[in-house]
């Protein structure tokens, strides 16, 4: 047994071959050395950190500043090939996630999955990375991944059977139905193993049994976010200034706990395509929005919680070695355990009167009497007064002082002889203040310990320098800080003092802790309860700085004046609004219009406002309806990109290549300024071939572009609409000049500037006859394309039929219309139907 024995672990852990190298572009000579563990042992260290850490309050912005989670990756080999097993672990959060899953020759979804993660550490099959002979999965890895630590670990170690006898061991019996989805599921299962003999190592610690909760995750439960999307739509990283906060994840963030904030971050990365789970979502934030005293009361008692999940993932872990920083930090995660479970009654007491099902499921899970189990064995051994705090030296206070007199003799005497020197220290200050007439007092800091401070004009001082007993001295503007060689000296017997009053403290919450290791478990469930009320809460807070609405889910993405939720908190004025509307037969829209007149803005408004309402959010909208989407794929141009070159154009190949190998029927495409990069005429053919091949698809795909050849596509492909950005021409005051004023308003139809480089061309130097021949050879060009794409009679009766039948099937799904307006409805389609249809004979077949 992995526990029974820690020697034969010892033996184990001497034999492993590990090798850690930064993945750099390419194989690396280190790669594949046989190197000991022993020898390897410190480069890790110095990239890992040790949980040695306590739980500290941190900001929600700065939850992903350091990367914590560590992955282990494995592909099928032979017919196998293309099945790839991930586990992965966060040091920070004793959760274990395994995935496996199918994937194409591009391995999108390793790649996405990787990005979300934000691994600190990958580890791979040794086998993987032969020289020469290297897998493309470990390849595309290391150029993703390039400043990653990568870690080779030989193919033995990636057993599933020892896999499995890792999860029987360590899985909490909450879980513990993970073992019906995992157990014939071989590659996430080997990589499991590899995953936790190796955190083992780099930990020296192990988890205690039955503490972790394992999870497996399908890829089917989450919308599919490639890594260059979610770059492209800002969703957690700005393009310009990474600590800008202007990304969807800055929009919608006001969580309170770190939980929270990597909660929303995940979410936003892989939405929820379950329609179902999406609205229960929804009720909970419409509640909030409706019932301010529950939105106030829940908001009060989340933003007192810690980081939960790091607090579990400490006290779950046995050190190998028990050293003071160990003791300190058990310590330390009782007193945050203690301050978690007395929120607890306050929660409960917020969710009281709350209506919708989620809320009323995290109010009954609150009534779990584990809570009151454990917090009952901590108070017996525990100072009841003894509470979380800021400041180093009121929390060293308070470790000191955690247990409770009268369980251990020797502590009650270690803690008087520490309030002694504690006391001396100050007397001694007092003295040397009075002794030299300087306004000295008693500071701490965790580095330093006791020191003295003062603050003084340097001219008071004789001579202008501190009398010479006093070393150490730092001077920031009028602030003296400062020690001596007695102050040393006591601070030398006060950390003496308190190694023996941790040491017996630790000895005493190591065998609390052994009696509610049992009844831990429900803080797992705690810890989800937190961090998904303080994201609905988020989304709630959000909705009231703006008028959001609700969305719904229908076979439609309709949006009724959407604008652009991150362009609202830019902009010192509200974004101009635009409607949207796609169904399932009129599923193209190609957007034309001029440079800067609003089409990339509008594009990933389309594409955020899908991503927000997929994840339970309110929408930017009047009114807004969609269709769940499992993949969202954006290529986004710059308008101001036209230069044309070879690593552009290959750049646009590659991500034209991708989407078109995994959109399908439920994707929502999202392309801009395909073809730039080349010539115009190889240009309008990738794009028009590009369109053929998606208009196969049933996938919702809106389509900008500069190549007007594109909007006659229409007159082949009914299901196909065309929309513009309208611009306005004014002229100057002189009269001789005009301007382009954009209005940024999408309108129906093709955009009738179609020689906006010919007026570019008229305001610059070149010479009128220049233009007039370039005027003329474009109107000659331009008669012979309309000439060979005119619509005839018939293809437009086919459209104006094919769209009739559309919207009268999209009525028979969806209308919630009362008898009489149905039929005022319908006789409006029949109008439309007549006006659209080219030969008057034609009305008696209606």
């Amino acid at each position: 047994s992995y526990f029974g024995d820690k020697s034969s672990c010892v033996e184990n852990a001497s034999t492993l071959n590990f090798t850690s190298s930064s993945s750099v572009r390419g194989l690396n000579s280190t790669c594949i050395g046989k190197t000991p563990l022993s020898s390897s042992r410190s480069v890790c260290r110095s990239r890992t950190p040790l949980m040695g850490y306590s739980v500290t309050s941190s900001s929600a912005v700065s939850a992903h500043s350091v990367a914590s989670v560590i992955v282990a990756v494995v592909e099928g080999r032979g017919l196998a090939r293309g099945e790839v097993g991930m586990a992965s672990i966060d040091l920070k959060n004793p959760e274990v996630i395994l995935s496996q899953f199918a994937d194409n020759t591009t391995y999108a979804k390793v790649i996405t999955k990787l990005k979300i993660l934000t691994p600190l550490e990958i580890i791979m099959s040794n086998t993987a990375c032969d020289v020469g002979n290297a897998t493309k999965l470990y390849n595309l890895i290391t150029e993703h991944f390039k400043n990653v630590t990568f870690t080779t670990v030989q193919r033995k170690y990636f057993n599933e059977t020892k896999g499995l006898e890792y999860i029987e061991q360590l899985c909490a019996s909450e879980f513990s139905t993970v073992f019906m989805e995992v157990q014939s599921k071989y590659y996430c299962l080997a990589a499991a193993a590899a995953l936790l003999k190796y955190v083992e190592f780099i930990q020296n610690s192990v988890y205690a049994p039955k503490s972790l909760k394992v999870r497996f995750q399908g890829s089917e439960k989450t919308a599919m976010i490639d890594s260059s999307s979610a770059q492209n739509l800002e969703l957690v990283i700005n393009n310009r200034d990474s600590r800008n906060g202007h990304t969807l994840f800055g929009v919608l963030n006001y969580t309170k706990t770190p939980g929270g904030s990597r909660r929303l971050r995940s979410n936003i990365l892989e939405p929820l395509v379950d329609a179902e789970t999406i609205n229960t979502r929804l009720d909970c934030v419409q509640e909030l929005l409706q019932d301010e005293e529950l939105f106030f009361g829940l908001q009060a008692v989340i933003s007192k919680f810690l980081d939960t999940e790091q607090l579990l993932s400490v006290l779950v872990q046995i050190p190998k070695q028990d050293t003071v920083k160990a003791a300190e930090s058990k310590i330390t995660n009782l007193i945050y355990l203690k301050h978690t479970l007395e929120l607890v009654e306050p929660l409960k007491a917020a969710l009281r009167s709350c209506n919708t099902p989620l809320l009323k499921a995290y109010y009954s899970s609150l009534e779990d009497t584990r809570f009151g189990i454990i917090l009952e064995k901590i108070t017996t051994v525990i100072n009841d007064d003894t509470r979380y705090t800021k400041g180093c030296l009121s929390m060293r206070t308070q470790k000191c002082y955690a247990v409770k007199p009268n369980i251990n003799e020797f502590l009650d005497i270690a803690r008087r002889t520490y309030t002694e020197i504690v006391d001396d220290i100050a007397g001694m200050i007092t003295q040397l203040a009075e002794k030299y007439n300087l306004p000295m007092k008693t500071s701490f800091s965790s580095a330093r310990g006791f020191f003295i401070q003062m603050n003084v004009d340097c001219s008071t001082l004789p001579n202008g320098q501190l009398p010479s007993e006093f070393t150490k001295i730092t001077k920031m503007k009028n602030t003296y800080s400062f020690t001596s060689a007695d102050l040393i000296k006591m601070n030398e017997r006060c950390q003496e003092s308190l190694r023996e009053i941790y040491h017996m403290t630790y000895l005493i919450v190591c065998k609390l802790l052994n009696e509610i290791y049992e009844h831990i478990h429900c803080l797992y469930k705690l810890s989800d309860i937190v961090s998904m009320l303080d994201m609905l809460l988020s989304f709630a807070h959000a909705c009231t700085l703006s008028d959001y609405v609700r969305p719904e889910f229908t076979d439609t993405l309709a949006i009724k004046q959407g604008w652009h939720p991150i362009l609202e908190k830019i902009a010192m004025e509200k974004p101009v609004s635009n409607n949207t509307y796609l169904t399932e037969g009129n599923n193209f829209v190609i957007i034309t219009g001029p440079n800067m007149s609003g089409k990339s803005t509008y594009l990933k408004q389309i594409a955020l406002c899908q991503i927000m309402a997929q994840i339970g959010s309110y929408v930017p909208a009047e009114y807004c309806s969609f269709r769940i989407a499992e993949q969202i794929f954006t290529r986004i141009g710059m308008d101001d990109d036209i230069e044309t070159n070879a690593s552009t154009f290959m750049k646009e190949m590659k991500e034209i290549t991708y989407i078109i190998q995994n959109a399908n029927d439920k994707s929502l495409v999202i392309i801009d300024e395909l073809g730039r990069g080349t010539s115009t005429e190889e240009g309008i053919g990738i794009c028009y071939a590009a369109c053929e091949y998606l208009l196969n698809l049933k996938a919702f795909t809106l389509f900008a572009t500069h190549f007007l050849e594109l909007c006659h596509i229409d007159a082949l492909y009914p299901n196909v609409e065309n929309y513009h950005f309208e611009v306005q021409h004014v002229r100057s005051s002189a009269g001789n000049k005009e301007k382009i004023a954009y209005t940024y308003t999408l309108s129906k139809g093709c955009t009738e500037e179609k020689n906006y480089g010919l007026k570019a061309a008229e305001v610059s130097s070149l010479p009128s006859s220049v233009i007039l021949d370039a005027k003329e050879i474009t109107n000659h060009i331009a008669k012979q394309i309309l000439h060979r794409q005119k619509s005839t009679p018939e293809m437009m009766k086919q459209r104006a039929v094919y769209h009739l039948a559309m919207r009268l099937v999209q009525t028979a799904r969806n209308s919630r219309l009362d008898p009489d307006s149905l039929r005022i409805y319908l006789k409006g389609l029949k109008k439309k139907y007549e006006a659209s249809c080219p030969a008057p004979g034609q009305n008696d077949e209606q």
